[in-house]
């Protein structure tokens, strides 16, 4: 790594690093310059008296002793030698301080300017699913924007709900860590969860959902037990803004360096109602999660009027994406706000629904992709989508013990009543209940690419 930093880097020079036409500006201003210095030299030659030892002196500074065309050449080596190692060395120095890897500060550069070309891509959901998908995408644009739901009523979340009124944003913080730029160290740190027996890290797991659920009812002495510090961070930026949910995410978004932005679906806390096949009927996200058989969900406000940069994002997007993530309580629930599934509707951008590559239990225990695909057609929610992309990778296997099973691609590619369906090699090989990120964000990436030449038309809302 010292190699890399000792010997001049040429990167800095590449096509999208920005540094070329600041360069070639400064350049002229010195050849202005240079020439200025010429016109006086010339002047001053004029005045001075010819053999003196001031002519003299001028003359071997000026090379007069060499041929014509041989002092341009050496001049303009020189200059020119001096110019770029002089500037290089400038911009290691400016910059330096807010290296944050080992990486080289013209890689940074080239790729974040990459980046801030890449296509406006809104994801909408919630749960882990969606950051896995947000640390895949932001290698490939910086113009994200992260709609998450705000139903959420267990753990940390919940009982910041309860006790300060405000919406939950354990999904949020999930989808702030997964941006950051300084991940994973940021990811750990927001994650992190306090806890009696001397705090912990929160992982993602099952034991997480279990443990935060219960320190966050517990009885502690400094009341801190259970909850993340990614939900106390937020919550404070939302005391600063006076109790502006919104705003107070837009400046943990600020405070973070996120690429992209994370914003709440609603700016109020949402209900989730669930009615089942049975007739029996539950209020609450933590006990909706816990049953199969769910026939129809809904939200209480009904009427909840959605977050105005969310309606902008999708608006503008290239490319909007629903999910991964729980598919009742983190897809469908932002997905029930009408104005937001109005402008969904109205959205220019391709649509693309992503299945998720295991059952969840209890939720979609058993469910195949068709099953999927019909409890969105139940709510009317399949005709906002443009494709579909799934798991075909059913070899590899979640941990022994881990209660999912693969979710089977049970419909044809081409069958006329679902949307076009692409089966890709999606899975996390390590973790097999998971998404591997930066396949589904190349896949997604390469679904955008194949679809420019026949873009949807808007069409306008009845």
């Amino acid at each position: 790594m010292t190699a890399n930093r000792s010997r001049p880097n040429w990167r800095w020079l590449r096509p999208g690093v920005g540094v070329k036409r600041w360069l070639l500006l400064i350049f002229a201003g010195l050849l202005l310059l240079a020439l200025a210095g010429a016109q006086l030299l010339r002047e001053i030659y004029r005045d001075l008296p010819p053999g003196g030892p001031t002519a003299s002196l001028l003359d071997v500074l000026s090379l007069q002793f060499l041929d014509p065309w041989l002092r341009v050449v050496i001049l303009a080596v020189a200059g020119a030698a001096l110019f770029l190692v002089g500037g290089w060395g400038l911009m290691r120095v400016v910059l330096e301080p807010f290296r944050v890897s080992d990486e080289p500060l013209s890689e940074l550069i080239y790729r974040r300017r990459w980046r801030a070309r890449g296509p406006r891509v809104v994801a909408i959901g919630g749960g882990r699913g969606l950051s896995v998908l947000l640390r895949g995408l932001k290698e490939h644009t910086s113009n994200i924007t992260a709609v998450v739901t705000v139903a959420d009523d267990g753990g940390s979340s919940g009982k910041l709900r309860r006790e300060r009124g405000i919406p939950p944003m354990g999904d949020i913080r999930d989808c702030i860590a997964a941006l950051a730029d300084a991940e994973p160290t940021m990811t750990e740190l927001l994650l992190y969860r306090f806890g009696g027996n001397g705090g912990g890290k929160g992982q993602g797991g099952p034991a997480d959902l279990g443990s935060a659920a219960s320190g966050a009812t517990g009885h502690d002495a400094d009341g801190l037990s259970g909850h993340a510090f990614g939900n106390l961070l937020i919550t404070a930026m939302t005391d600063l803004s006076n109790g502006d949910f919104e705003e107070g995410v837009r400046r943990s978004n600020r405070v973070l360096a996120v690429r992209g932005k994370v914003v709440p679906a609603a700016p109020i806390a949402l209900t989730l109602h669930a009615r089942y096949l049975d007739g029996t009927e539950l209020v609450g996200q933590q006990g909706i999660t816990r049953r199969g058989g769910i026939d129809r969900i809904w939200l209480s406000p009904p009427d909840v009027t959605p977050s105005t940069e969310a309606l902008e994002a999708i608006a503008e997007a290239d490319l909007i994406v629903f999910g991964p993530g729980s598919l009742y309580t983190s897809i469908m629930a932002g997905l029930l706000i009408p104005e937001l599934r109005w402008a969904l509707a109205d959205a220019a951008a391709l649509r693309v629904y992503i299945c998720n590559v295991a059952t969840q239990v209890g939720e979609t225990e058993h469910y195949m992709l068709s099953d999927h695909l019909s409890a969105l057609r139940r709510h009317d929610m399949l005709g906002l989508i443009d494709a579909v992309l799934a798991n075909d990778n059913l070899a590899a296997r979640a941990p022994r013990g881990y209660p999912a099973e693969p979710v089977r691609a049970d419909i044809r590619p081409d069958d006329p009543d679902w949307p076009p369906l692409v089966l890709r090699d999606l899975v996390d090989e390590v973790k097999a209940h998971h998404h591997d990120p930066h396949k589904l964000a190349a896949e997604v990436m390469a679904l955008l690419v194949s679809s420019e030449p026949a873009r949807r038309p808007v069409t306008a809302r009845s």
